[in-house]
């Protein structure tokens, strides 16, 4: 469950159940159509997203084509995509002439303008290859223009162009990227590895007055940024970003055992998450923020007040669809994951950015839910015949990962763990109706295993807590009629076949008896019946 993979032969396209796209929250990337979305925040704080005409990524073509395969992965660990081609050319019929053509996409999580493109060729055949690389100045008639810029000895292109809003307003977009040789020859058994990389800054929704000045700012800008990116090298920027991509998924969800078909797969779940994440920034982790904001953020993140409530969201088919078309239909997605978890108390977490966005996606896939002393798990117990686990829960700087496991018997039980980040702040937890002592939660590897009880009315499964005297008080404030075992609780919601069945097939099974009875009499004992033995004359 840890990607998504798709592949063109020969022409034909085959797309598994999900768009190849990168992005990080402010820009977009369609790997597969070539295409750049770029988001637009207007003066109120709403963001919409766009579709320019600018083509972002740098297509290569070998000369004297005979024939291509192409694999594209969408990587939810490393937050890139992808791409794989076997390229072979001229009269050569061996698999092992096949020239790899080798590239991997971003959207730099941290550094919301850059798009980094890394171009890796490997040639083993006993012959060069030569590439043509498609030219990114805009055609004609488009809605973009170009210009040479130099920064130092390296020349970039100065791409600038206006998408039109439904508002008739418009936004403006300006790309500086990285000039590179229009062909690129790979000569016999070696490898060659190239980098493009753009900047990309955009507007707000504006009207045509404001246009030359908003070019001119948006371009100083850009070019400011690609000198310092230029100075940095790409190596360094795939670091950072696979940093901060890591310290956005250290939240997640993973599925175990599943055991019906209308719980989400794995790959249902990462992707959902995966493409969320896309297209949310992340404040967090943009080094642009301030102290004062980070630190207000970091507490929105660290302890969200009611979030999430209501029911759980595991088996919400809209949130969690097997297929997603394309673009717009993964954007009408991630704008119903925000307006849900809005909704359901967890604004302050959705203001927190993409760290906040995951972190509520897995607290309503399971029903986990902040209240004013604790959290609470409020899974149905009906479902808990669906292993999985929901990791990296923020509670203060703690980070708490909570397990649905089944034991030999298949019967649930709860498994925590706990992984303090700075000064560790003890933590309780308690089961349903918490009617045994809280146990101190502590950062032993085999954490701690609780059983699944059920209390009469309904109440949460788990508690936990840093008070431990509110814990302690919570037994008394529950007022419940009974506890029972989750197999017990089972054994009452489906006590088996009603009692109207058994009596008509006893019936049924009577009648029948009765029926082949008197027919038996009939044919011995009944009138005309003949005899058994025959009299000798």
């Amino acid at each position: 469950g840890n990607g998504l993979i798709g592949w063109t032969d020969g022409g034909a396209q085959e797309q598994v159940s999900g768009p190849a796209v990168v992005g990080n929250g402010h820009l977009l990337v369609d790997a597969i159509s070539n295409q750049l979305w770029v988001a637009s925040i207007s003066p109120t704080g709403s963001s919409k997203v766009y579709l320019t005409d600018y083509v972002p990524l740098q297509a290569l073509k070998p000369l004297n084509l005979r024939s291509a395969s192409r694999a594209l992965l969408v990587h939810f660990q490393e937050g890139l995509v992808q791409s794989v081609q076997c390229v072979q050319t001229g009269a050569s019929h061996s698999s092992r002439d096949c020239v790899t053509l080798r590239e991997d996409i971003i959207v730099h999580r941290s550094r919301p303008h850059v798009i980094l493109q890394r171009i890796h060729v490997s040639n083993p055949s006993d012959r060069g290859t030569i590439f043509e690389l498609t030219d990114i100045v805009p055609a004609a008639g488009s809605k973009f223009s170009s210009s040479l810029e130099k920064h130092g000895d390296q020349e970039f292109l100065l791409v600038s162009g206006r998408v039109l809003t439904e508002k008739k307003n418009i936004v403006l977009v300006v790309v500086a990227t990285k000039k590179i040789a229009s062909k690129l020859q790979v000569t016999m058994k070696s490898e060659f590895t190239e980098h493009a990389l753009s900047v990309v800054y955009t507007s707000e929704p504006i009207d045509g007055t404001k246009l030359e000045d908003t070019f001119s700012k948006l371009r100083e800008a850009a070019k400011t940024e690609m000198g310092e990116v230029l100075r940095m090298g790409a190596e360094e920027l795939y670091q950072e970003h696979q940093q901060a991509w890591g310290d956005l998924i250290i939240s997640g969800v993973e599925m175990r055992k599943i055991t019906d078909s209308h719980t989400p797969s794995s790959v249902t779940v990462n992707r959902t998450l995966f493409y969320v994440l896309a297209t949310s920034p992340a404040p967090l982790l943009d080094m642009r923020v301030g102290a004062e904001e980070r630190e207000k953020l970091e507490s929105n993140l660290n302890y969200a007040d009611h979030c999430f409530s209501g029911h759980a969201t595991m088996h919400a088919e809209n949130l969690w669809p097997d297929h997603i078309a394309d673009v717009p239909h993964l954007l009408l997605l991630s704008n119903l994951w925000r307006l849900t978890l809005q909704k359901r108390g967890c604004k302050s977490l959705v203001t927190a950015g993409a760290h906040g966005m995951v972190q509520g996606m897995v607290m309503s896939f399971g029903g986990l839910q902040f209240t004013e002393n604790h959290l609470q798990f409020q899974a149905d117990p009906s479902v808990l015949h669906n292993s999985y686990s929901l990791r990296g829960i923020h509670y203060n700087k703690d980070l708490i990962s909570l397990a649905v496991l089944l034991d030999e018997e298949e019967k649930p039980f709860l498994h925590v763990s706990v992984k303090p980040q700075d000064d560790p702040v003890k933590l309780y937890g308690c089961e349903a109706g918490c009617m045994n002592d809280p146990v101190e939660l502590t950062s032993e590897v085999k954490g701690h295993v609780f059983p699944v009880m059920v209390t009469r009315p309904i109440t949460p499964l788990l508690y936990i807590s840093t008070d431990l005297t509110h814990l302690q008080d919570l037994r008394h404030t529950l007022h419940l009629k009974a506890i029972l075992a989750h197999e017990e609780h089972m054994a009452e919601q489906y006590p088996g076949l009603p009692f109207l069945f058994w009596f008509s097939v006893a019936s049924l099974i009577t009648l029948f008896h009765l029926f082949l009875f008197k027919l038996i009499y009939n044919e011995y004992c009944g009138p005309g019946a003949k005899p058994i033995f025959r009299s000798k004359v």
